[in-house]
């Protein structure tokens, strides 16, 4: 272990998804179509939540706050993976970046799981004591539960990056995945990880089992208070604003459970590199279509948007 670290800057290079080039091809446009899909999807609400007063809500200021995690979310993995499918053999990454790169995606993540907590809550709130909401969700709570939510990222990021790269790593080695993904990077070390795998799984435990709990459990007070509600049209309109969240959220933390609290044994590569794909390049494309889709408001904010948009073109 004394040889670890002493043939100077140690780099990383990224698993491909393939050696032949017809494939890696299909695979880079694949993933640059998500990736323009996502930023463009993501930047649309953020400026139609932005532009329409009619939005100005917590629920939409919430949301405008999901897209902005999810554009630098897919800013911060997917330029260096489309260079790494491209090109794999001439793409690396070194251990500072590999590790900055890792800081963000923690924190990003976090926030993003925190954040769908919080979003829960203001469906709760809005359902369940709807004539007390606009005192219970005000801006100041609303900034100060969006704020939280990123400093608890950070703190997580932070501690768990410091703590990863700590480890020595004896060489340049190859990630099994196209990031610098926590338990992928992990392996690499020639060291005992028992500690560090200890402190990941609280990490997940923090962002994923106890936020998923507590959506659970609001949700269980959410349908049965829709159900007492007497007009279907009321019944309706009140699951609509909750389906999106909730399909989302299926999303997020599904994807995210599979990989950081199965057992390390049921630990497959196949498994690493399909499911890393959904929550870092799909789950971004489909938020933005889901919420657009289920949501009425936003729907008809958007169409609005792009006719402004557009009509100064026709003439």
């Amino acid at each position: 272990m004394e040889d670890a670290n002493q043939t100077g800057m140690i780099y990383f290079h990224f698993c491909p998804f393939s050696k032949l080039p017809e494939v890696q091809i299909l695979i880079f446009l694949a993933f640059l179509i998500m990736y323009l899909f996502s930023i463009s999807g993501n930047i649309s609400i953020l400026l139609t939540v932005r532009i329409h007063h009619s939005l100005h809500t917590p629920m939409y200021f919430f949301l405008a706050n999901l897209a902005a995690l999810e554009i630098c979310y897919s800013c911060t993995i997917a330029p260096l993976t489309l260079a790494s499918v491209l090109s794999p053999e001439r793409t690396a990454i070194s251990l500072p970046g590999c590790g900055v790169q890792m800081f963000f995606f923690v924190l990003l993540g976090s926030t993003d799981c925190v954040l769908l907590l919080v979003m829960a809550y203001d469906r709760f709130v809005a359902i369940c004591h709807p004539l007390r909401y606009t005192l219970i969700m005000s801006w100041r709570l609303c900034a100060q539960l969006a704020l939280g939510s990123l400093v608890l990222g950070f703190a997580l990021a932070m501690q768990l990056t410091v703590l990863i790269f700590q480890l020595p790593f004896c060489r340049s080695k190859e990630i099994s995945l196209f990031y610098c993904d926590v338990l992928a990077v992990m392996r690499l070390a020639c060291a005992d990880t028992r500690v560090h795998e200890a402190t990941l799984f609280v990490v997940s435990v923090t962002v994923l089992t106890v936020p998923l709990l507590l959506i659970t459990l609001s949700y269980v007070f959410i349908v049965a208070a829709i159900l007492k509600i007497s007009s279907a049209e009321g019944r309706h309109k009140a699951f609509s604003t909750c389906s999106s969240h909730l399909t989302v959220v299926l999303l997020q933390y599904g994807c995210g459970s599979l990989i950081y609290l199965s057992p390390r044994s049921s630990y497959s590569p196949e498994r690493g590199q399909v499911v890393p794909v959904v929550y870092t390049f799909i789950t971004p494309v489909f938020n933005p279509l889901i919420y657009s889709m289920r949501n009425r408001e936003l729907k008809e904010a958007l169409k609005r948007s792009m006719v402004r948009f557009l009509l100064p073109q026709t003439h």
